[in-house]
């Protein structure tokens, strides 16, 4: 099989990730909850892996790191914990529906909600993040990469918007965490939400939010944290502050060696690999007759994932012959991402989604052009 669907969850993952949660398993006893040596490993295990979160993002404070099963979970805890129906909020067309769904609830509650518009080739409109500026606007939240056609979103540009207006500034970082460089205090982000099995190269059932200095998220969970365990509520202090119950220090013991392979290696090589194999993909596939590609591609850098169409043809069925057929496998459908298949116009036929990851090679990617035209010879 040839994995092109890493923008759903990476696979493989890096030498001794799986080794590491099998060993945790196998050692671990539950961080916080006593002094005992099983205990104490877990503890440590974690604090380092918030320590190279920490590094990774720009926090100044890894306590401030504060671990949850996936972006969804961190995106639920920081829109909810920051924002009140009497709040404005800006977002974009280019969301997924972990930022969407937690914005129209609160919508629905009596919150105000506008979004910057994307065009027919899903490029945002940045002026428009002035033109929906209200008095009561309290933040923008955004993805820094569409899951769906991989451009990304100008985050020192609005993180500069954000703190010219006073504003939050709440990061969903799911594509980019571990391909690009973010940085906290430079481009003025307030949160960043992550998540660890994608391009942190970790397992599913890990992520998280970093939350700057002076912010102040309510908990979205309360209960058990292993200290101050005589309180009606839920420890002022990081990052038990957000992390009610038993973390999954096994998960986390295997994005701890992810994130050691990622500092070996270095984002910018990893980025440079993938990148390459995008392109190379795109230069092979946009010449072919009845093939529409979606996105930036003249950017000078995006995230490694190309999304096209074959014709009037269905995503799932070309998506599906990709992967009986040629042992492709590709993501078909809307991605979670409504706003932004309204915008492109493939609302009803969906888009194949091919993405890469650092272990992906030169012939794969050719394998999938060829395989692309041959489907596109058929259709057409």
């Amino acid at each position: 099989m040839i994995y092109l669907d890493n923008a759903a969850t990476s696979r493989p993952k890096p030498p001794g990730v799986a080794e590491a949660v099998v060993a945790a398993m196998s050692t671990y006893g539950n961080c916080g909850r006593g002094t005992h040596e099983e205990a104490l490993s877990a503890a440590r295990t974690i604090f380092s892996t918030r320590q190279q979160i920490a590094r990774l993002f720009g926090c100044g404070r890894p306590e401030r790191v504060c671990f949850t099963a996936n972006s969804t979970a961190a995106l639920n805890i920081a829109i909810h914990g920051l924002l009140t129906p009497a709040d404005h909020v800006i977002s974009t067309d280019l969301e997924h529906n972990s930022v969407l769904r937690p914005l129209y609830r609160l919508r629905d509650g009596g919150m105000g909600l506008d979004f910057v518009p994307a065009d027919r080739n899903g490029q945002l409109d940045y002026e428009g993040f002035a033109r929906l500026l209200r008095p009561n606007t309290r933040a923008v939240v955004c993805t820094h990469g569409s899951n769906l056609t991989g451009d990304l979103v100008n985050i020192d540009f609005v993180g500069k918007f954000c703190r010219e207006h006073g504003l939050l500034f709440i990061l969903d970082a799911s594509q980019t965490a571990g391909v690009f460089p973010i940085d906290m205090a430079a481009q003025h982000i307030d949160v960043v939400c992550f998540t660890g099995h994608k391009s942190l190269l970790g397992p599913q059932g890990t992520g998280g939010l970093c939350v700057g200095e002076n912010v102040d998220v309510r908990p979205l969970l309360v209960g058990g944290t292993g200290v101050q365990s005589f309180s009606e509520t839920q420890p002022e202090a990081f990052p038990e502050h957000l992390e009610a119950g038993t973390l999954n220090s096994h998960g986390l013991a295997g994005l701890h060696a992810s994130l050691e392979f990622l500092e070996k290696t270095g984002l910018n090589v990893i980025r440079s690999h993938e990148e390459t194999l995008a392109h190379r993909f795109y230069d092979a596939v946009r010449q072919i007759p009845g093939v529409r590609v979606y996105g930036n591609f003249d950017a000078e850098h995006r995230a490694p994932v190309v999304a096209l169409n074959i014709g009037d043809a269905d995503s799932a069925e070309m998506s599906d012959e990709l992967s009986y057929r040629f042992q492709i496998a590709t993501r078909p459908g809307a991605h979670c991402a409504p706003r932004l298949h309204r915008a492109l116009g493939t609302e009803d036929q969906g888009a194949v989604r091919f993405s890469w990851s650092w272990a992906n090679t030169v012939e794969e990617t050719d394998a999938a052009a060829a395989a692309v035209r041959i489907l596109a010879e058929e259709v057409l």
